[in-house]
């Protein structure tokens, strides 16, 4: 049985990446996420645009991209400064400034045939009470939401889907049609790649198959000595 017992730390490792394999599927979800941006610095918002409602002088931020969760969003791109991107808006009483800026994302992010536009930023002014998404509609128009409030869609984009989710490899699900798009399609066919998961687990088999023939002759050499 040492054999087997060598083998056994081997194939603990096969198994391991075996795991860490289907761990790279990981699915993530295609949406629009927020942020506010002081000092310098974005972070993730903690209310949702219909619920914030910054003050005159706030930088609030709109990135589309694909992640898993907020700890994996993809932050707003470039430089963002308040002075700069409402240099042209005055102040006015009863009511407030806000610069946008609107990160469209990448094109690898973007949903099967469209392409993102460039980002850019605007300074909205609203009315002193207004939320993130008022001085998010003065700006960006038009806007999509979905039944359950979900921001889908900022000036025009995606034109359409919202929230779906969408494999390590970019491909979106696309439950109307039942199927899924680009890897692991109904045809079972991947566009990402090779599985790991197959010739990880028969190389694991192999092993063991070679331990025990490796037994099995040593036993029939013991055999034929003790003869």
């Amino acid at each position: 049985m040492t054999a087997v017992r060598r083998a056994v730390p081997v194939l603990v490792a096969v198994l391991l990446l075996l795991g860490s394999a289907g761990q790279a599927g990981a699915t993530g979800y295609r949406y629009w996420s927020f942020w506010e941006r002081t000092g310098g610095q974005w972070t993730y918002a903690t209310q949702g645009p219909s619920s914030a409602r910054p003050d005159d002088g706030a930088v609030e931020g709109f990135r589309f991209a694909v992640s898993e969760d907020s700890a994996d969003a993809s932050r707003p791109r470039g430089t963002a400064d308040f002075d700069t991107i409402c240099a042209g808006t005055p102040v006015k009483s009863g009511t407030k400034r806000v610069a946008v800026v609107l990160d469209f994302g990448t094109p690898a992010d973007a949903p099967s045939g469209e392409t993102p536009p460039g980002r850019r930023t605007a300074c909205a002014r609203v009315s002193s009470d207004a939320t993130s998404a008022d001085a998010l509609a003065a700006v960006a128009k038009p806007l999509r939401y979905d039944t359950n409030a979900l921001l889908c869609a900022i000036a025009g984009y995606p034109v359409k889907g919202c929230g779906e989710q969408v494999s390590a490899g970019g491909a979106a699900k696309n439950e109307a049609e039942g199927a899924t798009r680009g890897k692991g399609g109904s045809d079972g066919s991947d566009d990402g790649g090779p599985s790991l998961g197959l010739p990880v687990g028969a190389a694991a088999v192999a092993l063991l198959a070679a331990a025990a023939a490796w037994q099995a002759r040593r036993r029939g050499a013991a055999r034929r000595e003790a003869e």
